[in-house]
């Protein structure tokens, strides 16, 4: 973590995105995990946008063109939405709409690494997991245990680094105790928010993919910073809730409370975000800069 330092514009700019993400309630086509669409929904609710769990093959393709993001999360991968996973990030690609790779459990389980790696090719605004996922699906180890990874974020670095030249992907998130945002231009950006007891409740992860795409749709060409912006509001949000939480099952109708009433100001106060200088040469983005 040499030369990190505090970043408030970073802050700032969460705060300027939430408002966006509010006034605009976009739209998010999910092709998610069967076993979260109920906590996704919930939670792109709360954050003030929409669902739609748009998964079937000759409809996902259509509808990734009108809807303002796309999800793609391969936590269950059957056959139907396998076949839409690539048709509506085909049609969102041709379309422009910004879409957002979570490789769930991918590495040592063949036919979502498989997927996830024919969707990759596809170039997501933003590819989101754990370090354990990320490695996996851009070919840098064998993955993790199922959901859970057994490396840490800052293992997945140089090959986040790496894969975010502006042609791989436009940004990466790599979820852990501190998470891990790279893209081109904007250094690397750690974010220290957040409660354990995300990992306790069911799609603490995979609602945060959701969330992303959410803000992509706010900031398209900005990838970096939709992001940034989605990572610091859910764990923000996450962080609050835990302060009054008994446990996981309190735990989760808070969070939703608390991303529901989330302020800018909230935001200024609480996010800890850092950042490490992009090296020289780097390439240039409109994102905010330490």
């Amino acid at each position: 973590m040499e030369n990190a330092a505090p970043s408030p514009a970073w802050a700032h700019r969460t705060a300027e995105l939430l408002e966006a993400v509010r006034a605009r309630a976009p739209l998010v086509q999910c092709i998610t995990n069967t076993v979260v669409q109920n906590v996704t929904a919930n939670v792109l609710l709360a954050l003030g946008a929409s669902a739609a769990m748009v998964d079937v093959p000759t409809e996902a393709g259509p509808f990734a063109r009108v809807a303002d993001a796309l999800l793609v999360n391969t936590g269950t991968p059957h056959a139907e939405p396998r076949v839409a996973s690539v048709e509506a990030a085909t049609a969102a690609v041709d379309a422009g709409t910004p879409w957002v790779l979570d490789p769930v459990a991918v590495g040592s389980l063949p036919v979502r690494t498989a997927l996830a790696r024919e969707l990759l090719a596809l170039r997501p605004t933003v590819l989101r997991g754990n370090a354990s996922e990320v490695l996996a699906v851009l070919g840098a180890s064998a993955g993790g245990r199922g959901v859970d990874s057994t490396v840490g974020p800052d293992d997945a670095l140089a090959a986040a680094v790496a894969a975010s030249d502006g042609r791989s992907v436009g940004a990466l998130a790599v979820s852990g105790p501190v998470d891990l945002l790279v893209a081109p231009g904007t250094g690397t950006v750690r974010v220290a928010n957040g409660t354990e007891l995300l990992t306790r409740i069911t799609g603490g992860g995979c609602a945060l993919g959701a969330v992303v795409a959410a803000f992509t749709a706010v900031a398209p060409d900005d990838p970096g910073a939709a992001a940034v912006a989605a990572t610091v509001v859910h764990t923000v949000a996450a962080e609050l809730a835990a302060r009054d939480a008994g446990g996981p099952g309190t735990f989760q109708p808070l969070f939703l409370d608390r991303l529901a009433a989330l302020t800018p100001d909230d935001v200024v106060r609480e996010a800890r975000v850092t950042v490490t200088a992009a090296p020289v040469g780097a390439g240039s983005t409109d994102g905010v800069r330490s």
